[in-house]
């Protein structure tokens, strides 16, 4: 699913800016509930949980697509490879 988010043009900032962006919606819907429908404020709050709830999604496929620019290309050698180096850099034998 992430290469085809990535072929598809989806960039990781596009995926955290739509988390902050549902973080604000959140609060907008919630505001515009309280002001537009007479449900009160339990409505409100419901409108303003459900969308705020889209922005840890959005923020998890961030990281997934950033990991996935980052080393999405790499074959599993080359991989093993970069691993066994930062562990080398981590733990200094003397």
């Amino acid at each position: 699913m992430l290469r085809l988010m990535r072929r598809a043009g989806i960039t990781s900032d596009m995926m955290y800016m739509a988390g902050f962006g549902s973080i604000i919606a959140s609060v907008a819907s919630w505001a515009m509930s309280m002001r537009a429908e007479k449900a009160g404020m339990d409505r409100a709050d419901r409108w303003g949980i459900f969308v705020g709830e889209w922005a840890p999604t959005f923020f998890a496929l961030g990281v997934a697509l950033r990991m996935e620019e980052e080393y999405g290309d790499e074959t599993p050698s080359e991989r093993a490879e970069r691993m066994k180096h930062r562990v080398r850099e981590a733990m200094p034998v003397g």
